[in-house]
């Protein structure tokens, strides 16, 4: 194995490890900068001094550089670059970082934005809080392995969190130009809780045709996914009500039903404890 290979196996173990310290470390620094960035796509929707302005978008574009590292990284370890790239998890870690990067190359070649442009790529970073999913795609989760019911649950608030955060996004993003009712991310937010929730106090309502679709797909993913989610966690909780955890001790299965005396995976001998009668 040349050193090339060495260190492009290297680099993909620690980006997915979630077992050793280094590989912990990267994926809580991940995550605590995920949840940085967006924090100040909310802040930046809030009248600001142009020197908090400033200072909020210099932390922007080292996070983002980070993420630009982190994506190399992952396209350098990867061994098939070519799937690597298509996987919806590289997609939009991809999207993450295009709109900021845009705003800090384009301008060094003498491109100059327009308003439509700009306000474009700031809606787009909205959809950074999907790069959450990676860290609930499976059980191993940064802090070890979790099981399938305390990660469907996990999945479930993270879903409900991404609706309610996107949703608002994108409904300031829409009404905010013609809508005197909304003038901060907050507005927004408020909106969609209100609207997803059902309550529907009125006093904020949308104005433009885009508002209303925006908030027609709100009402329609929260109809679809959160039941959705919401039924696996249900169904995971019957499936382990019915069985038993009893750990073959020859293929490893944990999970069996309360009568069995033999593993349904392998045939191995199985021991439970019964109450006698």
């Amino acid at each position: 194995m040349t050193d090339q290979s060495r260190l492009r196996e290297t680099i993909q173990f620690y980006l997915l490890d979630t077992q050793t310290a280094l590989g912990k470390a990267i994926d809580i620094v991940i995550i605590f900068l995920n949840l940085v960035i967006c924090a100040l796509y909310v802040a930046q929707t809030y009248p600001l001094s142009p020197e908090l302005s400033t200072l909020l978008w210099r932390v922007e574009e080292v996070i983002v550089v980070v993420f630009v590292v982190e994506y190399a990284a992952r396209l350098y370890g990867a061994r098939q670059r070519l799937r690597h790239v298509v996987n919806p998890y590289n997609v939009i870690d991809l999207v993450a970082i295009l709109p900021t990067l845009s705003e800090m190359i384009l301008p060094l070649f003498g491109l100059s934005f327009n308003i439509a442009f700009i306000r474009t790529l700031r809606v787009v970073r909205v959809f950074r809080i999907f790069r959450f999913l990676r860290f609930v795609a499976d059980g191993d989760f940064f802090f070890g392995k979790i099981n399938l019911s305390i990660l469907r649950i996990t999945r479930l608030g993270l879903i409900i969190l991404m609706i309610f955060f996107v949703s608002s996004g994108l409904f300031f993003h829409v009404e905010s130009p013609v809508n005197s009712r909304i003038n901060t991310y907050g507005d927004a937010f408020y909106y969609t809780v209100v609207t997803l929730t059902t309550v529907g106090f009125g006093d904020i309502t949308p104005v433009s045709s885009a508002g209303r679709w925006v908030t027609v797909l709100m009402i329609l993913s929260g109809i679809v996914l959160i039941p959705w989610q919401a039924s696996q966690v249900v169904k995971e909780w019957i499936h382990l009500s019915q069985k038993r955890e009893v750990v073959c001790s020859n293929c490893g299965l944990k999970y069996h039903d309360a009568d069995a005396s033999h593993c349904k995976s392998c045939g191995h001998v199985i021991f439970q404890e019964y109450d006698g009668d």
